[in-house]
């Protein structure tokens, strides 16, 4: 059985072409796929930079997908044909010292679907059964392909430890610092400030929960926050800029935490005040991959209580995907995803 799927086959070199579907063994899922997002992750692999994992040519890209069961192995027993799927494409091998010292995000023998193995820019995929998470019926293939980003600022929310009433700053109105935002305000913020220069993202931040929008371009920064804030207790970080990750050193309050989210380039060097970390206390951590929270991201988007639908700005077709990657100006707008399946 061949399928179409988008190929990496080394920095900048991407197409869509005829491949063979994998084989289904007794305890695999072959799943039709519906969407896939595209993550900063997909567009650091393409440039040469690398993501979480090591990447290597060939390889189907792809991690944020969602899809019908088509076809199921001998063993399989938690779903089945016709189920709504996602998949966490981090299969931790259970036996290495950080997996059994609950630190599995740093597990040494890690298959990173995606990025390590052939993923999600593809009309079929076989994953096996344990990283196959099954929606509720009625629930929709486009959020459900969110499933595994949303798990991912879980990750960094908790790391966080926003108390009730706590004051964000949010930097970058990207996909994730909207899921931030809306994370940040169940999580009890009392105030959550965007700092964002695209006139649109900062529109679609006070629709999602933002109380305050600032144009960093144009506006002072710690000039606004001094205004409106009291205390800054939470700086999110989800641009990955030498820039910006200073700023959010800056613009932090005293015994603030600074979560450094966004994926920065390789061998990035950010100049980082000493005697201003000292003197505000601060706590600057970051935020690796979805540990233990996966589960957590179903039931949130089941829920129905976080938005991730509304900050899609591009559904493309498999065919036409090489230009989401070639282009900027589609990462610049929202979140862009690949429509691999009617």
């Amino acid at each position: 059985m061949n399928m179409r799927a988008l190929i990496y086959n080394g920095p900048k070199d991407i197409r869509v072409e005829d491949v063979k579907v994998s084989e289904v063994g007794d305890t695999d899922v072959l799943i039709k796929l519906k969407y896939c997002g595209v993550c900063g992750t997909d567009i650091h692999i393409y440039s040469g930079d690398g993501g979480a994992f090591e990447a290597a040519p060939p390889l189907i890209m792809g991690h944020e997908f969602s899809g019908i069961v088509e076809r199921t192995g001998a063993k399989v027993s938690k779903v089945k044909v016709g189920d709504l799927v996602t998949v966490d494409p981090n299969n931790m091998c259970g036996e290495c010292y950080y997996c059994k010292n609950a630190m599995e995000q740093f597990c040494e023998n890690v298959i990173g679907i995606g990025t390590t193995c052939d993923g999600g820019f593809a009309q079929y995929c076989v994953v096996c059964e344990k990283q196959v998470f099954k929606f509720k019926e009625g629930m929709d293939a486009l959020t459900a392909a969110m499933a595994e980003p949303v798990s991912c600022c879980l990750h960094g929310i908790d790391l966080c430890n926003i108390k009730l009433g706590d004051e964000v700053l949010v930097i970058g109105g990207g996909p994730i610092g909207l899921i931030m935002l809306q994370l940040a305000r169940m999580a009890g913020a009392s105030k959550i400030v965007l700092s964002e220069p695209v006139l649109e993202k900062r529109e679609m931040g006070i629709k999602l929960g933002a109380d305050i929008t600032i144009n960093p371009l144009e506006e002072d920064i710690k000039a606004v926050l001094k205004e409106n804030c009291k205390n800054v207790n939470v700086v999110i970080e989800c641009v990955g800029s030498i820039r910006t990750i200073e700023t959010a050193i800056k613009c932090a309050g005293k015994a603030a935490t600074v979560m450094m989210f966004g994926l920065t380039g390789p061998n990035t060097i950010v100049s980082v005040d000493p005697e201003m970390v000292f003197k505000k206390e601060l706590k600057l951590t970051s935020s690796f991959i979805n540990p233990y929270t996966f589960e957590r991201s179903i039931a949130i988007l089941e829920s129905g209580k976080l938005n991730v639908t509304d900050m899609i700005s591009d559904v493309i077709p498999l065919e036409d995907c090489v230009k989401a990657f070639e282009d900027e100006n589609y990462r610049r707008k929202g979140k862009v995803v690949i429509r691999l399946n009617d």
